[in-house]
């Protein structure tokens, strides 16, 4: 990896001296503009607008441009000659907890690499602090014509520093939250909890950029006069009310069955539905009661009449009211 910037951390009155190398790269295809009628390049070139002539690179500097369109040119040496204690310096302000610092603020990642063999002891030094004190240095650096705001942590056995954005420079999230009021109820909490419990984990490392495979493909296809590969036509969900709580059953359902698990999922928008239902299926308890009551005076009656006709008549007594059930 070959460095881009050369200079030093400084860490108290300790300096060690480092290289700034690229920690990322970027694996994005590129294309080239063409004429669509004649497929000819289409290329930019540098004119000077007083000469109306193609220049060279090596004849381009960078101005300033004022208010009333006055030029006023800056030169390399005029930035390296700034009185900045960064010019060539990593200059470590602080160190605080990672949690401290946020993500947004994130920007362009670099290894610092020990420029040197007398760089190594202060280096592993500083690396070693850094780990057991689990904190990150804040940091000031100068690159590219201007001052940055930095991270240092360590990255098994290498010093990275993220470049982070001022606070000045992260918008406030104005206006993006949703407007209206929503209510979320417990059940699609727990729906939701369940689908993430289902999902799991995911090993970052196994994760590729599939739209660049596809265009890898396509360029292969045309490149030998192939078929180029289509994508599969998608059903228009634009406009669509979505029932929530069905979305939600049927996410986990389809989780589950991709990890192989038992894909049933406890319904807990039907349930008080299925039991509307099997209570309307019994009869009335008011109507029971009478039909039992009526067949209980019917068996008693019946007894009662072959009691009587078994037995010899009674000797006469005053007359008594008949016997009811």
């Amino acid at each position: 990896m070959r460095s881009i910037w050369n200079g030093a951390i400084s860490f108290g009155l300790v300096s060690i001296p480092i290289k700034l190398v690229n920690a990322t790269e970027n694996h994005s295809i590129s294309f080239r503009q063409i004429h669509t009628e004649d497929g000819g390049r289409i290329r930019y070139r540098k004119v000077c607008e007083r000469e109306d002539r193609e220049v060279a690179s090596s004849e381009i500097g960078k101005a300033y441009e004022d208010a009333d369109g006055t030029m006023i040119p800056i030169t390399d040496e005029d930035l390296a000659a700034l009185p900045l204690p960064t010019a060539r310096t990593i200059e470590i302000l602080a160190f605080v907890p990672a949690d401290r610092i946020d993500p947004l603020q994130m920007d362009t990642a670099y290894y610092l690499s020990a420029n040197g063999v007398p760089a190594a002891k202060p280096y592993t030094l500083l690396r070693e602090a850094l780990k057991r004190s689990q904190k990150v240095a804040v940091a000031k650096f100068a690159l590219r014509g201007r001052e940055r705001l930095g991270m240092l942590r360590v990255v098994d056995d290498v010093i990275a520093m993220h470049g982070l954005l001022w606070p000045d420079e992260i918008r406030a999230p104005e206006n993006v939250a949703p407007d209206a009021g929503v209510t979320v109820r417990d059940k699609e909490l727990d729906l939701a909890d369940a689908l993430m419990d289902t999902l799991g984990e995911v090993d970052l490392a196994e994760l590729h950029d599939g739209y660049r495979e596809a265009v890898e493909e396509l360029i292969a296809a045309k490149a030998s006069g192939e078929v180029a590969p289509s994508a599969p036509s998608a059903g228009k969900s634009e406009g669509k009310v979505i029932d929530l709580m069905a979305a939600l059953e049927n996410s986990v359902r389809q989780a589950r069955g991709a990890r192989g698990e038992d894909a049933e999922v406890k319904p807990l928008r039907k349930g008080a539905a299925k039991k509307t239902a099997a209570s309307s299926s019994k009869p009335p308890s008011g109507k029971k009661k009478s039909s039992t009551k009526k067949t209980t005076a019917k068996t008693t009656t019946k007894s009662a009449a072959k009691k009587s006709s078994d037995t010899p008549p009674p000797k006469k007594s005053p007359p008594r009211k008949k016997a009811t059930a």
